[in-house]
């Protein structure tokens, strides 16, 4: 992936029971004293929830990896031919944009002298580029050795939250977006990153913002989403690795589509034509 530069309460409702009561008392002239106010709603759980998050993950490993098992993605690596040197793990960490060289160098802090710690000068050196200097002939399976080890498991997980999914969830949260539109967001920071090019995720919004005003705006959560998706689309055909909407055309506007704005399974979706279910 890129390397980054890297609601409102409801207002109180009357039950049905509390209104016929309160209008038969009123009817009577006997009124007994104040109404209590019946409580607000709980707000629906936002993507940071645990079993929203794992539902996220599943998401973005359908299209990723063609997989609902994103934990088996630990060990996966390959040079895609996108420009960006070998794609690995569950996020497709890179290593021509930094974050895998991130990713290295976080588990090497916590466990000196790991099998991977020997290619931290190579991923220095490649980073910004599609080479494999250095890098190749071992690489991909001494990473996929090390994918074995629980410490870097822990390594890749943190790195995704604090790169990718923490920001993804707070910008949707400021934004006023329920779980699907921080689901939306977190999906377009992994694909594209958050920096200052004009494909980055805080340009894609840049964009919509053009078009549309998120909820903490006054706006309406729908239309703003699509004026998102738009211009997410936008964004995915200016490069020919990421041409292929599907992810946004037959997974996040179908839910849309449909209102499941707080991302409720059961959901049905597919991505390069394959189907994908979550009961």
């Amino acid at each position: 992936m890129v390397h980054p530069d890297r609601g409102t309460a409801a207002p109180d409702r009357l039950s049905r029971r509390t209104v016929v009561a309160v209008f038969g008392a009123v009817a009577t002239g006997s009124l007994l004293g104040p109404r209590r106010a019946a409580a607000a709603p709980a707000a629906a759980p936002g993507l940071d929830d645990p079993a929203k998050k794992e539902t996220a993950m599943q998401l973005v490993s359908s299209a990723e990896n063609s997989s609902l098992d994103w934990k088996a993605q630990y060990r996966y690596i390959e040079d895609i031919g996108d420009g960006r040197g070998y794609t690995a793990g569950i996020i497709g960490f890179c290593s021509g944009t930094g974050d895998m060289l991130d990713l290295v160098q976080l588990y090497t802090d916590r466990k000196p002298g790991n099998v991977l710690a020997t290619y931290l000068p190579a991923l220095r050196k490649v980073n910004g580029t599609d080479s494999h200097a250095g890098l190749d002939p071992d690489f991909p399976e001494t990473w996929r050795r090390a994918a074995r080890d629980t410490v870097f498991q822990r390594a890749q997980n943190d790195e995704r939250d604090r790169v990718y999914f923490n920001p993804a969830v707070a910008q949707g949260k400021a934004d006023g977006l329920r779980a699907l539109g921080q689901f939306i967001y977190y999906d377009a920071i992994v694909m594209h990153g958050d920096g200052d090019d004009p494909t980055s995720f805080r340009n894609i919004r840049r964009r919509a913002l053009r078009s549309a005003e998120p909820p903490a705006q006054g706006g309406n959560e729908t239309t703003y989403l699509n004026a998102f998706l738009d211009a997410r689309v936008w964004a995915m055909r200016q490069e020919e690795a990421h041409s292929d909407t599907s992810r946004v055309d037959t997974e996040q506007r179908v839910f849309l589509r449909k209102g499941n704005l707080d991302l409720n399974t059961p959901l049905d979706w597919k991505v390069y034509g394959d189907s994908y279910h979550v009961g």
